[in-house]
């Protein structure tokens, strides 16, 4: 009982000293080399480039060190896989939280600036972020930002209702230049976009002109009956695309992730299944094996084209979620559906 008054009186401190460290900051309002650029309809203003910053989710982690920030990382939290192999060793080194932290967690670590891949750690109507709000945390002193792909709908329901059309690689390229520019970045921001546009050209200008075959990118060991598959919403749909190919369910377009019969899927007949793993930091494409095989398995799968192609491979969910992966996840996408072309 005193060891959690102890902890709560702690927290209450960290959030009191935040409260008054800031204060004077805000009421001065920002200086004359304050940056102000807007995310999710919220403008966001920094006086200098943030110092203290907490990434969460794979997207805003690897976005964080693609921008050369791994050294201003204080937390990071909620991998869906293994980062990519060139920010392994950065990542090793940065204090990591296998699920979100608690919003008091969150100010113990004296963040100057929040960096989220997905929307659901802040609050707004209909849900109850970790963090809390956007709006409290920037009294606080504390930034924030959402990756524009998956802003916030007008209803507060998160991105259940994201048009297909606003989703691409331009919003990715939009956000590291926008970030590139609060974290004095910008240059970085740039060899980073050059690098994404090069690689997705090539395989473009490969697979031109070729057959393009259905891909279906399916989640397993969902809770409830049916399949879970990624709608026309869901970045994956750019990614197939990009590859030279099409997503058998872009079609539907509620929401990012949905759920279907598995009478729909086997109507469907995709000519290639991709099984989306999630959730841990260690997670690789090996792990997911096993879901490939009960697919491959399963008798009632046996006469889609994709089980007696055996085109039902292993993926990840870090994979089609909208980040600096966009040219990783292109290139393997293609490989595998364009195996001839793309090498």
């Amino acid at each position: 009982m005193l060891e959690a008054r102890v902890k709560t009186l702690a927290a209450a401190v960290v959030v009191l000293s935040l409260v008054t460290g800031c204060g004077g900051a805000a009421k001065a309002g920002p200086g004359a080399d304050a940056v102000t650029v807007k995310n999710c309809g919220v403008d966001v203003t920094v006086d200098g480039p943030p110092k203290r910053v907490f990434a969460a989710y794979q997207p805003a982690i690897e976005m964080a060190h693609a921008l050369g920030i791994s050294d201003r990382l204080v937390g990071t939290a909620y991998l869906d896989a293994e980062v990519l192999p060139q920010y392994a060793a950065a990542q090793q080194d940065r204090k990591y939280y296998k699920n979100l932290p608690s919003r008091e967690e969150l100010l113990s670590q004296e963040p100057d600036f929040v960096l989220s891949g997905f929307n659901d750690v802040f609050a707004s109507a209909g849900s109850d972020g970790s963090f809390g709000t956007r709006k409290s945390l920037s009294e606080l002193g504390v930034r924030t930002w959402i990756f524009s792909p998956l802003c916030p709908t007008a209803d507060g329901k998160g991105d259940e209702a994201i048009d297909p059309s606003t989703v691409s690689m331009d919003n990715v390229y939009a956000d590291l230049r926008d970030l590139g520019k609060l974290f004095d970045a910008g240059s970085k921001a740039e060899a980073v976009i050059a690098d994404q546009q090069m690689r997705i050209s090539a395989v473009e200008a490969k697979v031109k002109g070729a057959d393009r075959p259905t891909v279906a990118i399916l989640r397993p060991g969902l809770e409830g009956g049916g399949l879970t598959v990624s709608g026309g919403p869901d970045f994956g749909t750019v990614l197939i695309k990009q590859a030279g190919g099409v997503n058998a369910f872009a079609d539907l377009t509620s929401k990012r992730n949905v759920k279907i019969s598995v009478e729909e899927f086997i109507k469907r007949d995709p000519d290639y299944v991709l099984i989306s793993g999630c959730c841990d930091a260690g997670l690789t494409e090996a792990k997911v094996q096993p879901d490939v095989q009960k697919m491959l398995a399963n008798p009632a799968y046996a006469n889609l084209k994709s089980v007696r192609n055996k085109h039902v491979l292993p993926w990840l969910f870090a994979h089609h979620s909208a980040g600096v992966r966009g040219a990783n996840s292109t290139e393997l996408i293609a490989k595998i559906i364009h195996p001839d072309l793309v090498k």
